[in-house]
């Protein structure tokens, strides 16, 4: 299989993919007040929708006659490091608590990972244009940007976190449970017996 023939069949999946994260983002429930507060849940479906977008334009852009697979990887890579240092002052200002922000640091850490990747890959493809190692550094990113997309869209589709370390909690038997934080801030103060 040829680079061509890959980032064809990478346009193709992410392309269906992100038409079905609209579907389902359409006809989902609004989010439940026990899963936390709105901007996770943001985050989140932007993320899934960046990740699909970026295989998506890398994939295309890549397929363009003449086209070096390096200018769309630094470009996507940029974005993408933009987003998610948008995304950790989101997550940081929000009314989460701070378990809730902790529960963050895997998908932002995997992001960095991917647009971090994607935008040195792009570099050396640029600089290098015939040696075959950094479009193939950019191809694992694109996949690994495609996977990313999926759990955190069946995330927001099921409503539960797919992250390895609830997969692991709930396997050991212990469930996760729902942060009581709802999507208006913090829950109000009990006021004791001698306040007004």
């Amino acid at each position: 299989m040829t680079f061509g023939s890959f980032f064809a069949a990478t346009a193709e999946t992410a392309g269906a993919l992100t038409g079905l994260l609209f579907v389902a983002l359409s006809v989902s429930p609004h989010q439940d007040r026990a899963v936390g507060p709105a901007v996770i849940h943001e985050v989140r479906a932007a993320a899934a929708l960046l990740a699909f977008t970026n295989a998506l334009f890398v994939s295309l852009f890549t397929l363009v006659p003449g086209t070096s697979t390096g200018y769309p990887s630094v470009v996507l890579g940029v974005i993408g490091i933009l987003f998610t240092a948008a995304a950790i002052r989101s997550i940081r200002t929000s009314e989460s608590t701070r378990r809730q922000q902790a529960r963050q640091i895997g998908l932002i850490g995997v992001l960095l990972l991917i647009f971090g990747t994607e935008f040195v890959s792009g570099i050396a493809a640029i600089s290098l244009p015939n040696h075959a190692g950094p479009v193939q550094v950019i191809g694992y990113a694109v996949v690994t940007s495609l996977v990313v997309g999926v759990a955190r869209a069946w995330e927001l589709v099921g409503r539960r976190d797919t992250g390895i370390l609830a997969s692991l909690a709930v396997l050991a038997g212990r469930q996760q449970k729902a942060d009581p934080v709802s999507d208006d801030g913090p829950e109000p103060r009990q006021e004791g017996p001698g306040s007004k």
